[in-house]
């Protein structure tokens, strides 16, 4: 053996340890990381697509067949007190009652032509469903599930609230930029307030006992005395684009908007009357659930990606986001039991209710 392959080969015996090492870690980091609970995990939807969910505090219960075709699902309205959940089948021209405490469907109230927003009022046991096919508010007894009247609610009927003070129920008319103000006991339209833009969901804030509206096109927040049904104030939101989604935290004296033309959230201060804060969501984001036992948002999107926040003080806190499931863009949220539950409008080829409950809380 000459004087240098003496030399040679241990440096080549040293080379492939050192590579063998090397892989053996890499192969330890792997499985380390494929192991734990923060990072992204593979999963398949039920058409057999792969997704990604990462980082969303959310266990998946059960998911529960609909009624209707694999067509577009919209708002709910979630009945705690009575354990009913009411979902609107768009696509389907109907409105699916389940039973939250035995997890069963309860039935269908059909003839709802393009139904869109929701509102249960359980004091009145009525169900009010916004109908854009029709241009009309559908009046529902939640007893019999029969629609009992009609009332025409603009052009593009959308969201629904209820102000129980003065006994008068508000819908957002998208396309002819105003809202539509319905006396509850006679089911007669009482007037139209006019928004200088389309209008987007419209919230009851129980403290203040006004009427809040988004408006589409001036991406502002109008309020509306419902005493005078006049708006009283139009506020700002800058940074958000389209604004459309709304809910309100009363008790806290927040307010959020989602802003669906540049997947933005913006927090509104409901005392101070102005946006405090803008937060980055999935893109499209429309429906929005506050649960107030755990002080947590859910921001559910067009894009499947959901995006959830706590409320700390004044301001929110982003504790997860990732793809949930296609078109999951509708959720609710059961105040008891802090279930959260997203119509899905095409899972395995047919419509179901996917059932959740926060994965980082003791329930």
């Amino acid at each position: 053996m000459s004087s240098s392959s003496r030399w040679f080969l241990p440096i080549i015996g040293a080379a492939l340890f050192v590579l063998a090492c090397s892989a053996q870690q890499r192969e330890q980091q792997s499985n380390a990381a494929s192991a734990s609970p923060s990072s992204p995990v593979s999963s398949t939807d039920g058409n057999g697509a792969a997704a990604l969910t990462a980082n969303i505090p959310l266990s998946t219960l059960s998911d529960v067949p609909l009624s209707g075709g694999t067509t577009r699902l919209d708002y709910q309205g979630l009945d705690s007190e009575n354990g009913r959940l009411y979902i609107a089948h768009l696509g389907s021209d109907l409105m699916t009652v389940f039973d939250v405490n035995k997890q069963t469907i309860i039935g269908d109230v059909k003839d709802l032509k393009r139904v869109h927003g929701v509102l249960a009022v359980p004091e009145l046991h009525r169900v009010y469903a916004s109908a854009t096919g029709s241009n009309e508010l559908a009046v529902i007894d939640d007893s019999k599930l029969q629609v009992i009247a009609r009332a025409p609610a603009g052009d593009y009927p959308d969201g629904v609230a209820y102000a129980n003070k003065a006994n008068k129920i508000y819908v957002s008319d998208l396309h002819g930029k105003t809202d539509t103000v319905i006396d509850a006991k006679t089911n007669q339209v009482v007037t139209t307030i006019a928004l200088g833009g389309g209008a987007g969901n419209t919230q009851y804030d129980s403290v203040s006992e006004h009427i809040f509206v988004t408006v589409h096109g001036q991406n502002e927040l109008a309020e509306i005395d419902p005493n005078k049904d006049q708006v009283i104030g139009r506020y700002p939101l800058p940074g958000c684009r389209g604004s459309h989604g709304l809910n309100i935290d009363s008790e806290h004296r927040l307010a959020f908007v989602a802003c669906e033309e540049n997947a933005k959230l913006a927090v509104f201060d409901l005392e101070a009357k102005k946006m405090t804060a803008i937060q980055s969501v999935g893109a499209d984001p429309d429906v929005l659930a506050f649960d107030k036992g755990f002080s947590r948002l859910y921001v559910s999107a067009e894009s499947g990606v959901i995006s959830i926040f706590d409320e700390r003080g004044k301001s929110l806190v982003k504790i997860g986001e990732g793809f949930f499931a296609a078109n999951a863009h509708s959720v609710a949220v059961d105040q008891r039991t802090h279930r959260v539950y997203f119509p899905l409008q095409n899972v395995g080829g047919k419509p179901v209710l996917r059932i959740a409950v926060p994965s980082d809380k003791q329930l």
